[in-house]
């Protein structure tokens, strides 16, 4: 046989060998994460964590009637939310134009569990030398009587992939579903889709009511929207620019 004939063969082999192998973008379900309103404690400073009895503030309680609008496109066909009071009032409003849809309560995407934080003053606590760690190495940040932003960030990592396989087996690997919880929950879960590492995922940034957008796929997710409010005003200059350091928690948002 020709060794032109041989190596055509091979070539012809070798291709369509690449092309069995090739990896495919199967599609998955997109999530749409949804920071709660702004609430009480966002307004007052305060690091609420998983303090009863936190409510949105009347902004919050407009964020979140207008909520039902800025989603009206879009087919959900689940919405999953944290247990705590400001997420559960961030969703009621799209509940109810969304009657045939039944919301699921999943404690893996409730806040950051602060411990001896919680309920505390943001300026008083900013002196303390785990402020710091929290900071600049949060994934070696562990909240006395709480949790580690390590393991923050990991159930609620879990809690997605699940939801994820049940939303496709229920709905088709196209379906669209919400999920509404809070600041540090949605930054940590951004890194994870981008791959960053958990040290850098205080560069991101949610405000209240904000509408972040994850397309996942077989092989790796897409970061579609980040923090969209559909309003400017947290850009405009003011009178005293925000500092250097990421609000735990998430942050009051525009004033």
């Amino acid at each position: 046989m020709a060794q032109s004939t041989i190596t055509k063969r091979l070539s012809r082999h070798s291709k369509d060998t690449v092309r069995a192998r090739a990896p495919t973008l199967d599609r998955m379900p997109t999530l749409i994460l949804v920071r709660h309103g702004r609430s009480t404690a966002n307004t007052e400073g305060l690091l609420a964590g998983w303090t009863p009895g936190v409510a949105l503030d009347e902004r919050g309680a407009a964020q979140a009637a207008a909520l039902p609008g800025r989603l009206a496109e879009l087919p959900l066909a689940e919405i999953v939310t944290s247990p705590l009071q400001r997420c559960q009032e961030t969703i009621r409003p799209l509940l109810r134009a969304r009657p045939e849809l039944t919301p699921h309560t999943d404690e893996r995407i409730g806040e950051c569990h602060y411990g001896d934080w919680s309920g505390r003053k943001l300026d008083e606590l900013k002196d303390q030398p785990l402020m710091e760690v929290v900071q600049a190495h949060p994934s070696a940040a562990a909240f006395p009587g709480g949790e580690s932003m390590r393991a923050m960030q990991t159930r609620a990592a879990e809690a997605v992939r699940e939801w994820n396989a049940r939303v496709e087996r229920d709905h088709g690997a196209d379906a669209v579903y919400l999920m509404c919880s809070h600041g540090d929950i949605i930054k940590s879960l951004v890194a994870d889709a981008l791959g960053l590492h958990l040290d850098l995922f205080q560069r991101i940034s949610v405000e209240p009511c904000s509408i972040t957008a994850i397309r996942y796929t077989r092989l790796r997710p897409f970061l579609v929207r980040l923090g969209d409010t559909g309003d400017f005003t947290s850009l405009v200059p003011r009178e005293e620019p925000p500092g250097d350091e990421a609000p735990v928690g998430g942050g009051a948002g525009a004033p």
